[in-house]
C-alpha cells in the first residue's frame, strides 16, 4: 500500500480526497441518526431518515451510471462534492427539525449517487490492474480508520455542542475533497458510448447478465441488502434499547466496526483475490453469526467484539467486490454496472428498512437481527454452493 502511495501521484491525490471526505462522513453518520432519534424517539423515524438516503439511488442511479460513462468522471466527482458541501451546510444554517434532517439526508445521498459510480470507474484508470486490490484495500482501510478515530469523538461533540458542528465538519471535508480532485489528470475524457437513451442506460445490466459470476453476485447482493438495510440503519436503536449505551455508546459501536474493517484488508490483503467466490460470499456467513450474537447477548463488550468481526468481513468482502467489478467490467460500461448494483442494493435496503422499522416498534429490535442472520446465511449459501470460475476462462 505504502509503495503504491509513494510511486503513484494520481492515486495519492485520489486517496487523499477519499480519505478526507470519509473522515467527515464519520461525523455525519453519527449526527444524522442521533438527531432523528432524538427528534422522533422511534425506530421508524430513524428508518425514515435512511429511506431518504435510499430514494436518490432509486430515482437517479441509472442516469448517474450513464453520466459516469458519458461525462468526464473527474468533473462529475468535483461537482458532486460541491453539491454535498452546500447540502451539509443546510443543517448548520437552519434549526434542526425532522423535515430538514430528511431533506439533508436526501441531498447528501443524491450527491453520493453522482459521485460513487464515477469514483469506482475511475480507479482502474489511475492504477495498473495488478494493483487494483491493493488500491481498494488502501482506500477502505483509511475510510474505516477515520471511523475508528472520529465516530466516538462525534458522539461526544454532538452531546456537548450539537449536531451543527458535525455537519459543519462534513461540509468542510467535501470542499477539501473537491479541491484535491480538481488536480487529477485521469478522468478528464469520457468513454466513447455508441448507444444512447434507455438502451445506453441498460448496457450495464446486460454486462452483468452476460457474466455468470456477476449475475450470481447480483442475486446475493439483494439477499444481503434485505438483511443489512434494517440492521445497519437501526443499530442506534439496538444500542439504546437492548445494549443500553446511548448516543456515545453508539459511536463506540461504529468504531468497533471500523476497527475490524481497518484490520481486515491490512491482515488479509495478500489472500484477497478478485473474482474468488470465497472472498465475495464467505463474509456473509460471518456477518450472519454476528447478527445472531447481537440478538442473543446484551453485553456491550461482547457486542463490540462481534462488531469487530463484522467489520473485518465487510471490508474484505467489499474489497473483493469492488476489485471484481473493476477488473471484469469493460471501462465503457463500468459506471452503469456500478450504478445497477447500487440500485439493486438500495431497493432491497428500502424494503428492509420499512419492515424493520415497523417490527422494532411493535415487537423487538432483536427479532430484526435474527431475521437478518437468516438472510445472510442464505446469501452465503447461494454464492458458495454455486460453481463459478475464479478467473475468466478457468475453473475452480
Amino acid at each position: 500500500m505504502l509503495t503504491l502511495l509513494r510511486t503513484n501521484g494520481e492515486f495519492r491525490r485520489l486517496f487523499m480526497a477519499h480519505s478526507v471526505s470519509r473522515a467527515g462522513d464519520a461525523f455525519n453518520t453519527v449526527a444524522l441518526v442521533v438527531l432523528v432519534f432524538d427528534l422522533t424517539g422511534t425506530g421508524l423515524g430513524v428508518a425514515g431518515a435512511v429511506m431518504f438516503e435510499v430514494l436518490p439511488v432509486l430515482l437517479l442511479g441509472p442516469v448517474a451510471g450513464l453520466a459516469a460513462d458519458r461525462l468526464p468522471r473527474r468533473r462529475l466527482m468535483v461537482g458532486a462534492d460541491a453539491v454535498r458541501t452546500a447540502v451539509a451546510l443546510v443543517l448548520v444554517a437552519f434549526a434542526p427539525s425532522v423535515g430538514v434532517a430528511y431533506a439533508v439526508a436526501f441531498g447528501l445521498s443524491a450527491g453520493a449517487v453522482l459521485f460513487n459510480p464515477a469514483a469506482g470507474s475511475l480507479l482502474p484508470e489511475v492504477v495498473d490492474e495488478d494493483d487494483v486490490v491493493t488500491a481498494n484495500s488502501a482506500m477502505w482501510t483509511t475510510s474505516v480508520t477515520a471511523q475508528i478515530a472520529l465516530a466516538p469523538l462525534a458522539g461526544f461533540v454532538i452531546a456537548a455542542w450539537g449536531v451543527e458542528v458535525a455537519f459543519a465538519v462534513n461540509a468542510a471535508t467535501f470542499a477539501i475533497s473537491g479541491l484535491l480532485l480538481i488536480g487529477l489528470q485521469a478522468g478528464r475524457t469520457p468513454a466513447d458510448i455508441a448507444v444512447r437513451g434507455w438502451a445506453g442506460v441498460l448496457a450495464g445490466v446486460q454486462t452483468v447478465r452476460a457474466d455468470p459470476l456477476l449475475t450470481r453476485l447480483a442475486i446475493v447482493q439483494v439477499l444481503a441488502s434485505l438483511s443489512a438495510g434494517a440492521t445497519s440503519g437501526l443499530l442506534v436503536v439496538l444500542a439504546d434499547r437492548w445494549l443500553g449505551v446511548g448516543a456515545g455508546g453508539f459511536g463506540t459501536l461504529l468504531a468497533a466496526i471500523g476497527a475490524g474493517a481497518a484490520a481486515g484488508p491490512l491482515l488479509l490483503r495478500r489472500f484477497i483475490t478478485a473474482s474468488d467466490k470465497r472472498w465475495l460470499f464467505g463474509p456473509f456467513a460471518v456477518r450472519g453469526g454476528v447478527d445472531l450474537t447481537l440478538a442473543a447477548v446484551a453485553n456491550p463488550i461482547v457486542a463490540g467484539g462481534a462488531l469487530v468481526a463484522y467489520g473485518m468481513s465487510t471490508s474484505t468482502g467489499m474489497v473483493a467486490y469492488q476489485s471484481t467489478l473493476q477488473t471484469l467490467v469493460p471501462a465503457e460500461t463500468r459506471g452503469r454496472a456500478f450504478a445497477f448494483y447500487d440500485v439493486l442494493w438500495n431497493s432491497a435496503r428500502l424494503l428492509s428498512l420499512a419492515v424493520g422499522g415497523v417490527l422494532v416498534d411493535i415487537i423487538d429490535i432483536r427479532l430484526v437481527y435474527v431475521v437478518s442472520a437468516g438472510l445472510l446465511f442464505a446469501a452465503a449459501a447461494v454464492g458458495l454452493t454455486t460453481h463459478i470460475p475464479t478467473q475468466p476462462g478457468t475453473d475452480d
